[in-house]
């Protein structure tokens, strides 16, 4: 079997030249229309409080402020991360956790607390007035270099921005303030970089933290979980097919020794039907075991432990897999017994006649995942329960740090897919 890399570019290698030219724009943009919205929000504020005690108008004003803000935040933090590709969560409106006038008055004072939405603002008005300083940066440059060539067109004076008089025969000098133009341009570009990427980069760093610690909670929590299913299952199994076993091992080995002497064929039917029933418990116990984890998935990998899974399946089942290396002594256990477990539900309670696994590595962001699918033709209905088979799946999976989808309605088909990064 063979595997394709992925050839996408990870975030911040887009070409320079361009990224050049779109900051460029719009800093241009923004130095144009950012001092018309300004000024204009200034206005409004202050109209906001000027009016505040007048039948509530200036606070309806200002709430509309508010959300005004919050959209040129939001707006930023968007243009920012996508110019330089910045891994940025985008901004979202912190809504009311209840009903009521008062939780809409709470929601607007934690908006208005928002530390992130204020720093994405600070960052719109200082692009705002770079952007204003490199137009006319490059006003100046652009007509420095043209009357540069006055010489050219035999005009005696030649005035410059600034209002400076020169002879035509001192215009060819303009050529160095033309430079000085562009260079102040150029220099612009790099200092809206350098102030824009530190400060929602800073709240890219405090994103990329957050998720990772919620990400930990997560895992760490369906660890737990998947443990404390894992044993309930164990003493459940234990409990109701090798201890009774056993039990009857043992009595019936006691009976045996009082009757070897006075009857020794029952003795013999007793030791016969103890060895039964210790054979019974060792496949018991085995099939215990390899619930908790196969030897052969460790031997010879997913491909022959799933095909050992199919084998001793009660409805038939068709594996494509198609694993180009091994994903990872956590991972292939993680999707191992989802795949186990989900035919032993269908095989339990979906009266389905047929399934089908497929697996494959597939690549997302940037690092390689193992994807799974289980899909039977039965009846349908399946949903998570606490406790129950599916939710022991989700909790592996989870603990394993991957994701799990599944797609059952009334009637069937019913669908899992599983994702698990090689890496766990």
């Amino acid at each position: 079997m063979t595997s394709t890399a992925s050839h996408t570019a990870p975030p911040g290698t887009s070409r320079p030249p361009l990224r050049f030219l779109y900051t460029l724009l719009q800093l241009a943009l923004l130095g144009t229309i950012g001092l018309v919205i300004l000024p204009l929000l200034a206005a409004w504020l202050a109209t906001g409080i000027g009016l505040v005690f007048l039948v509530g108008i200036g606070l309806l004003l200002l709430v509309g402020l508010l959300y005004a803000v919050f959209g040129l935040s939001w707006l930023e933090i968007e243009r920012v991360s996508e110019l330089y590709d910045l891994p940025v969560a985008p901004l979202r409106w912190r809504p009311r956790t209840e009903p009521g006038f008062g939780a809409w008055l709470r929601s607007l004072g934690r908006n208005l607390a928002n530390g992130r939405m204020w720093a994405a603002f600070g960052s719109f008005a200082i692009a705002t007035l770079i952007g204003a300083f490199m137009l006319g940066a490059l006003r100046w440059s652009i007509s420095s270099a043209i009357l540069a060539f006055a010489p050219l067109t035999e005009t005696p004076v030649v005035y410059t921005l600034g209002g400076w008089e020169l002879t035509s025969a001192q215009a060819p000098w303009l050529i160095l303030v033309a430079l000085a133009g562009a260079a102040v341009v150029v220099g612009l570009v790099f200092l809206h970089r350098a102030i824009a990427t530190a400060i929602v980069g800073a709240v890219a760093r405090e994103t990329v933290l957050a998720e990772r610690a919620y990400t930990s909670s997560v895992q760490r929590e369906g660890a737990v979980r998947a443990a404390e299913v894992e044993r309930t299952r164990i003493e459940r199994d234990l409990h109701d097919g090798v201890q009774p076993r056993l039990v009857s091992v043992a009595m019936a080995l006691g009976l045996a020794h009082q009757q070897i002497d006075s009857n020794p064929e029952q003795a013999k039917e007793l030791v016969a039907e103890a060895h039964t029933s210790t054979k019974a418990a060792i496949t018991e116990l085995r099939q215990l075991t390899r619930g908790i984890y196969a030897s052969v998935l460790e031997d010879r990998g997913l491909d022959a432990a799933l095909s050992a899974v199919a084998g001793r399946s009660h409805i038939p089942v068709t594996l494509d897999i198609q694993l180009p290396y091994r994903a990872g002594r956590n991972a292939e256990a993680a999707v191992y017994f989802a795949i186990a477990e989900a035919l032993t539900n269908a095989a339990k309670h979906s009266r389905a006649s047929a399934c089908r696994v497929t697996v494959r590595v597939r690549e997302f962001e940037n690092q390689p995942w193992i994807w799974a699918r289980i899909e039977d033709n039965g009846v349908g209905g399946a949903h998570i329960q606490p406790g129950g088979g599916l939710d022991g799946i989700h909790n592996r999976i989870l603990a394993a740090g991957g994701t799990l989808h599944l797609d059952s309605p009334h009637g069937g088909p019913t669908a899992l897919e599983v994702n698990v990064p090689c890496a766990s």
